[in-house]
């Protein structure tokens, strides 16, 4: 992956746009999670409903903190598994846009260890919205040419690059109980 991709990118995440890029086990679309006009459009191109909410993904969990507050109780265990494929919901700051919880108290969140995204969220400044990139119920793309068939030019940016290994997407567990939501 070139540095000047990973400008361009960045660049246009700072403009309100949505790029498409590798992540643990397939394709993610990633925009500014406080960018609503951004947002409402990554909905529409998914044909999501808004209630379904975003995992955050960052570089650090500096990056997180705007956002989740991390239970004392998981800490040690979430340090422990970031950066790495491990998704937490953890409780959402208050004050924050019900679009990134779709409107619960909890936002689902991931310090990556995906080099190139990680790069991204780092030279962002701040984390994105990752989400699998598909049209909601078609498979996720596992690569560019599946991207560009699922959306074709909608996308501001498509980054090339390997994915992280994982076969399925990343588990998710509940930070306040422990429990596995997805594994």
């Amino acid at each position: 992956m070139s540095s000047f991709q990973i400008r361009l990118a960045v660049e246009k995440l700072r403009k309100g746009g949505i790029i498409a890029c590798p992540t643990e086990s397939v394709y993610g679309l990633s925009c500014d999670p406080l960018n609503h006009a951004a947002i409402e459009r990554l909905l529409a191109l998914k044909q999501r409903p808004d209630t379904k909410g975003f995992i955050l993904i960052a570089s650090s969990l500096d990056q997180l903190e705007p956002f989740v507050s991390i239970p004392d109780e998981r800490r040690d265990e979430i340090d422990a598994g970031w950066p790495g494929p491990i998704t937490w919901v953890l409780p959402a700051k208050q004050d924050l846009p019900a679009w990134i919880g779709g409107g619960r108290k909890t936002i689902a969140a991931r310090v990556t260890a995906h080099p190139i995204m990680a790069e991204i969220c780092s030279r962002y400044g701040g984390c994105l919205v990752s989400t699998s990139c598909n049209i909601s119920g078609q498979p996720p793309a596992k690569n560019p040419d599946q991207v560009r068939r699922q959306f074709g030019r909608q996308l501001d940016q498509i980054l090339g690059g390997k994915l992280g290994g994982l076969a399925r997407p990343t588990p998710i567990r509940d930070a306040v109980s422990g429990k596995f939501i997805r594994r």
